[in-house]
């Protein structure tokens, strides 16, 4: 992807968010310089908060894509231990009929939650004992807490004010359908550079061309940048 279009992308992504009436925390509008004079007195570069843009590295974004932005993201160590800062959450846009590709995560449980939009339709599949898609068996997730059962590869629509919860190991793809849906997400610790298995062979963060100065940086960024 071209910096140019991140660019972009972000500013169209901070006004759809805040057409809902969600506020950014101030840590999103840093400057590069800003981030990179504060990094050793914040978390933020160590625990993956922030901007996220990803085309999957497949160079064709409204096709296949997602817009992120870690909000609040605990300690990895605090899972063995029980206790501590053991979730995160993000807020995320999912365009009309734009792909999320076919994953499941080996650690992170999470709540996928419809905060506005059109609807967000997820195909899900269980797995098989060697954790591959299971294109035979039901599938059973929460939705709002009550049990949902679907065929192997089944559509689950989410209305807006809907939520599914996923826990390691059921296959999700995702779209948002009629219109662009703003996801919120609330799960375990994250960890988006291992924990998340793709069916494809496809990458978890963009191959970004540096055509012009960074807004502000992706965590995919801050290993170059900071």
């Amino acid at each position: 992807m071209k910096r140019s279009e991140i660019n972009e992308i972000l500013r169209e992504g901070d006004a759809f968010i805040r057409s809902f009436g969600y506020i950014m925390p101030p840590f999103a509008y840093w400057t590069p310089d800003e981030l990179k004079a504060r990094a050793a007195e914040t978390l933020i570069p160590a625990r993956g908060m922030g901007w996220d843009i990803t085309d999957y590295g497949q160079g064709k974004f409204r096709e296949m894509g997602l817009f992120l932005f870690t909000v609040r993201n605990g300690d990895a160590a605090d899972l063995g231990r029980g206790t501590g800062m053991l979730y995160a959450e993000k807020i995320m846009i999912s365009r009309k009929d734009q792909y999320s590709p076919m994953h499941r995560h080996v650690v992170k449980a999470e709540d996928i939650i419809n905060k506005g939009g059109g609807k967000l339709v997820l195909e899900l599949f269980a797995s098989a004992e060697d954790g591959s898609v299971d294109r035979s068996a039901d599938i059973s997730v929460l939705v709002d807490g009550e049990r949902k059962t679907l065929p192997a590869g089944g559509l689950l629509k989410l209305d807006p004010g809907q939520s599914v919860t996923l826990m390691p190991g059921d296959w999700h793809a995702f779209w948002g359908e009629g219109a662009d849906v703003l996801i919120g997400e609330v799960s375990t610790v994250n960890d988006d550079k291992t924990d998340n298995i793709f069916e494809m062979d496809i990458g978890r963060f963009a191959t970004v061309e540096e055509d012009t100065d960074p807004v502000h940086l992706l965590v995919s960024d801050y290993d170059t940048y900071l």
